[in-house]
């Protein structure tokens, strides 16, 4: 109260407040240090007040004797400031000691965090004044939380850092309660990681976190988990199927934890026996988990249907495809690719009694009508899909197909516009390096231009199937890395975003592509098939239409070439194989192009193209007899084949 008067002005009535609680009798030993400073400060105060009043009367000696009770005051407060100043210096120690003590223990590792930051700010709002110029450039320089989240992840890694310090390994009886304490103070400091880490998608971080954590993590499933899922986020799958394995052993009642590892191993991995092994797993946890029981039966059904497409041998094939039956999942896809049209046809109606607006069941429906040659009843069909599901990609390039053949290639070309529409709603990913790169390709048959930004990205699957077999994800590898280098010669722009826009994105342009050749426009062909190779330069479907825009044009050689480069990439793309078995069969090599074709039957089966190539070329050989089956198979095969193979139905989880 006396130090307000003082601020206001009133010095005498700072002075009489002074005199009232008697300032010259107040205690000084054995007091705190607070109250040392309280009246070291008071002492000053009134001397300074002694200084603003002045001597009513001018007599000498009064001037003296406020002189000396001025100079009384502040050598009065100068002794109890150095009396306070020792006090601190003996206490200090001791309550850092203490508090280091204390924020060594886990439970409070994010309180000491806390501490550090407020510590730093206060120091750095101290010391840095406008003037310092080279500090403040020097902090410009360094990392600086923007945000709350920012600060808070901040915060969540330092809390780690310590954790995984602290961290009590010993797994003795006399440490288990410290152990105990360490971890469920980690396991706190990693779920809110992966809850702040999550929300910014930063999985990559996220998994390297908990990889540190595995040191304390024996026996722990939930870290164990953790771990597995950041991994599956990051796109790490094999690290993860193996983490999963040892959740399984874990927990080994828990169905989600092989289903999770059967799909991933039927995705990207393609370890088809591994999947099998976790889906059968699954079923045979039987009434434990008796809501996962049909989950376990798809994910064992799905797994023999992609052993039976990759399968070389017609035999393991159908074997493989009975078992599949045997399951009952996924029994309408199965059908059709054994082309039992009719029956399968009887049980996609099924399917739609139970669930009449299901996607892939009503594209089932438009592909059978197809192979039946009801091609605008199945137009009709996919048109119903698309009214529900609109941005259903796998639709449109079936109604691609079905336009060119019922309503002209002007309306297809109207389709893949329309796809190039929504593609940029869908995704909006653009790469400001090819800004100036456009794309008025279909504006040469429908008039509104549109321009398109594209980016060099990874290979893509067969644009015409919905499943990835094992020798496309070998040629998928060769594909990326040739991609990669390829377009780093043309382009300097980075990678970025997923993998699967851009994969969509190629496969438009290859179906304009593929109508533009139809209507025999090789000028607008090799427009569109140049922005699918801004994609995916070395990949072996961008390099197949390029052997068709040069067949289109008289080029043989160069298909020829064209066809031998996509080859070399995949193998068993039997497109490429047919195409370059007709070119080898025109110029009179019989034995190569039979060589050739025969491989592609292997590979597949149910092509009627394939088998009426494989009976031309025996027919040029003489070989009539062979050749006539040849034949009557391509014609039992075309009676009953799809405007786009059944395979394009997804099979995945």
């Amino acid at each position: 109260m006396a130090k307000l008067n003082y601020v206001e002005g009133d010095y005498r009535e700072a002075l009489n407040i002074y005199a009232r609680i008697g300032v010259d009798d107040l205690q000084l030993v054995a007091v705190p240090p607070y109250r040392l400073r309280m009246i070291a400060e008071a002492y000053s105060t009134k001397g300074l007040c002694l200084e603003k009043l002045p001597i009513s009367s001018s007599a000498s000696n009064l001037h003296v004797d406020r002189e000396q009770d001025i100079i009384t005051c502040y050598e009065k407060a100068g002794d109890i400031a150095l009396l306070y100043l020792q006090e601190i210096e003996r206490v200090m120690p001791i309550f850092i000691f203490f508090f280091a003590r204390i924020c060594k223990q886990p439970p409070c590792l994010p309180i000491f965090s806390i501490f550090i930051l407020v510590v730093l700010r206060t120091l750095l709002k101290s010391f840095i004044c406008s003037t310092s110029t080279l500090l403040c450039l020097f902090l410009n320089s360094i990392f600086c939380p923007q945000e709350n989240t920012e600060e808070a992840l901040l915060l969540l890694l330092i809390s780690e850092s310590m954790a995984n310090r602290d961290a009590v390994l010993s797994r003795i009886p006399e440490h288990k309660n410290d152990r105990i304490i360490s971890l469920q103070s980690a396991s706190v400091v990693y779920d809110l990681l992966t809850i702040a880490l999550g929300r910014r998608g930063q999985y990559e971080m996220l998994s390297e976190c908990l990889e540190r954590a595995m040191k304390f993590a024996f026996e722990e499933f939930h870290l164990w988990y953790q771990f597995a899922l950041s991994l599956m986020a990051a796109g790490k799958s094999a690290r993860a199927v193996k983490v999963l394995k040892e959740c399984i052993r874990l927990k080994p009642d828990d169905a989600t934890i092989p289903l999770l590892a059967a799909k991933l191993c039927m995705g990207s991995l393609h370890w088809l026996e591994e999947a099998e092994r976790f889906a059968k797993t699954v079923v045979d946890l039987g009434d434990k988990t008796s809501e996962f029981k049909a989950k376990g039966y798809l994910a064992l059904g799905l797994t023999y249907s992609l052993q039976a497409t990759d399968a070389s041998l017609r035999g393991i094939q159908e074997v493989l495809q009975r078992k599949a039956l045997l399951q009952a999942i996924l029994l309408i896809t199965v059908l059709c690719i054994l082309n039992q049209i009719p029956e399968a046809l009887g049980y996609v109606r099924q399917a739609l009694q139970l669930q009449g607006d299901d996607a892939n069941s009503l594209h089932l429906l438009a592909l059978l009508l197809s192979a039946q040659k009801h091609y605008h009843d199945a137009l009709n069909i996919i048109d119903m899909a698309l009214s529900e599901y609109p941005e259903n990609f796998i639709l449109l390039f079936t109604k691609v197909k079905l336009e060119s053949l019922c309503r002209g290639p002007d309306e297809a070309l109207l389709t893949c516009k329309h796809m190039l529409q929504i593609w940029k709603s869908c995704y909006n990913l653009t790469n400001p390096s090819d800004s100036g790169r456009g794309s008025s390709l279909l504006d040469r048959a429908i008039a509104d231009r549109r321009q398109l930004n594209t980016i060099t990205l990874p290979d893509f699957s067969d644009p015409e199937t919905g499943s990835v077999h094992a020798t496309s994800i070998a040629a998928s590898r060769v594909e990326q890395a040739l991609s990669e280098v390829a377009s780093s010669l043309q382009s300097s722009a980075p990678k970025q975003g997923p993998l699967h826009p851009w994969m969509t994105l190629a496969q438009i342009w290859l179906h304009a592509a593929e109508v533009y050749i139809g209507i025999g426009k090789p000028a607008e062909a090799t427009a569109c098939t140049q922005e699918a190779a801004n994609l995916f330069p070395m990949s072996h479907n961008v390099l197949y239409m390029r052997g068709q825009v040069a067949e289109l044009r008289g080029n043989i050689d160069e298909a020829k070439r064209w066809y031998e480069e996509a080859l070399s990439i995949s193998p068993t793309h039997v497109k490429s194989m047919q195409r370059l078995a007709l070119i080898l069969h025109q110029v009179g090599r019989y034995s190569l192009a039979e060589k050739i074709l025969r491989d592609a039957v292997q590979v597949n089966s149910t092509a009627h193209e394939v088998w009426n190539g494989l009976g031309e070329v025996l027919q040029a050989q003489g070989n009539d007899d062979a050749a006539t089956e040849c034949f009557l198979t391509a014609l039992e095969l075309e009676a009953s084949s799809p405007i786009v193979p059944f395979t394009i139905i997804p099979r995945v989880l």
